[in-house]
């Protein structure tokens, strides 16, 4: 094998050149490509020099792709835009059914319409940049809109749910099935013959009759009660309790939770304060006695209720 040497100036010596060979053949390839790179681009220069509409031929017909693209992206912007309005319109309508106040025109960024991107020139950096701007204002318009239905939508969803909470726990039925006595408001008592503020109403039934919780909640007290009696109390949360007095025999225990339409307890006669066999039943809101003839629909009859409750249940049952 042949070696190859130089003659180092520095050490006045001849020195051995190591792997020649692949020495040269890299410096060669090193060269073919300057050369190469070199070739190409003087054949794009003179291509350039010959036919100078090729590159702007090109450039057109990019354009032409370009701003068909952004015409389906505007299309696309624009039904998405009308979507979203939709549903802005119907949660307008469905706040107003939770008793959420409407959202007004400036929460909701109205005042934005017509055509997001239009026909463009893009041979100019100022009409691609406008392009540019155009969309990022489209997209955050979109955005901010998604954001305050998003925002929207939490609140009427909470505002549910709580309202679901509510009417379950609200008292909204008769308690017993049986004709009106004594109104709710001041009245001159019968035992003590005096003119005294009756807090509640009464229910004339006989000793025995099922008394049923008017609305869901929790068992607060079940014992006697003073003048009312063997009593039982349901907080019903949100403020709300209902009191059910002269009892025969109580059904719960105190913490026992209760559903609309539970049988608490029997009718009776308790109590010193009673002068016969009646159910006395209030409604109160943090502790301020209401009307309870307020509280009860007419129209649903405590037998149907039931009958629909029971109904319910047991299709619940099934189902699990």
């Amino acid at each position: 094998m042949k070696r190859y040497y130089y003659f180092s100036n520095s050490n006045l010596k001849f020195v051995e050149i190591k792997n020649f060979k692949r020495k040269i053949i890299l410096s060669g390839l090193g060269a073919t490509a300057v050369i190469s790179m070199l070739i190409f681009a003087g054949f794009f220069y003179f291509q350039s020099l010959i036919n100078p509409t090729s590159q702007v031929d090109y450039l057109k017909t990019q354009n032409k792709v370009l701003q068909s693209k952004l015409d389906d992206y505007n299309t696309k912007f624009n039904k998405l835009k009308k979507d979203i309005d939709y549903l802005v319109k119907n949660d307008q309508t469905l706040r107003l059914k939770v008793n959420l106040e409407p959202l007004k025109a400036d929460q909701l960024n109205y005042g934005v319409g017509g055509k997001a991107i239009g026909n463009n020139d893009f041979a100019t950096t100022g009409e691609a940049k406008h392009i540019l701007d155009s969309l990022d204002y489209v997209v955050d318009n979109l955005t901010a809109k998604v954001n305050i239905e998003k925002d929207n939508f939490n609140e009427i969803s909470k505002t549910l749910e709580l309202n679901s909470k509510l009417y379950d726990a609200i008292p909204a039925i008769k308690p017993a099935d049986g004709p009106y006595g004594d109104r709710f408001g001041m009245r001159f008592h019968p035992i003590l013959k005096v003119r005294r503020m009756h807090n509640g109403i009464d229910i004339l039934v006989n000793t025995g009759t099922p008394v049923y919780a008017t609305g869901g909640g929790r068992v607060k007290f079940a014992g006697r009660k003073g003048g009312l009696g063997r009593t039982v109390i349901i907080d019903h949360g949100f403020g709300y309790t209902s009191i059910y007095g002269h009892l025969s025999r109580i059904k719960v225990k105190r913490g026992q939770k209760v559903k609309r339409g539970d049988l608490i307890a029997l009718s009776g006669n308790s109590g010193r304060l009673s002068t016969g066999p009646h159910l006395h039943y209030e409604v109160r809101h943090n502790g301020i006695a209401l009307n309870p003839r307020n509280f009860i629909f007419d129209d649903i009859k405590l037998f149907d209720f039931l009958t629909h409750k029971k109904a319910k249940e047991k299709k619940n049952d099934l189902d699990g």
